[in-house]
């Protein structure tokens, strides 16, 4: 796996939704979120700026869904249903991206994932709170 890698390719599982992405400081970025969303959903995000993602196909095929303040907006395949990315509440001048949908990447090859405190979301605890961590998961193969 390669952690400084900056352009990649991804997309769902039935291939309809195709993207390349400049990521914003390679997969050094994983991490997971406690929010009632991220917990049910289960992924592993890495970041990109808003404008570091082309659609090379099925753009028109994403739904999205949004909740609570609106701010943050999770896009999927309406065909497959795999969440591709997500642009951030804690900074919506980013993306997430679901690091399983990268061409060659699977949340199973990260050894260790920050996991951030999203129940305790630092914009509900005022203006220039930190994001807390609420612990890391780690990986161990057999």
């Amino acid at each position: 796996m390669p952690p400084d890698a900056t352009r990649m390719t991804g997309g769902c599982h039935c291939g309809t939704v195709r993207f390349e992405v400049t990521l914003s400081d390679g997969l050094n970025t994983a991490r997971r979120c406690t929010c009632s969303y991220c917990r049910m959903r289960g992924a592993v995000a890495v970041s990109a700026a808003l404008g570091g993602i082309t659609f090379l196909a099925g753009e028109a095929s994403l739904s999205c869904y949004s909740f609570n303040t609106g701010t943050a907006k999770h896009f999927f395949c309406s065909r497959c249903g795999i969440y591709t990315h997500h642009q951030r509440r804690s900074n919506p001048h980013q993306y997430g991206i679901n690091a399983a949908c990268l061409d060659g990447i699977s949340p199973f090859d990260f050894e260790r994932v920050v996991v951030y405190d999203g129940v305790n979301h630092p914009r509900d605890q005022g203006e220039g709170a930190p994001a807390k961590v609420a612990g890391v998961l780690r990986f161990f193969p057999e």
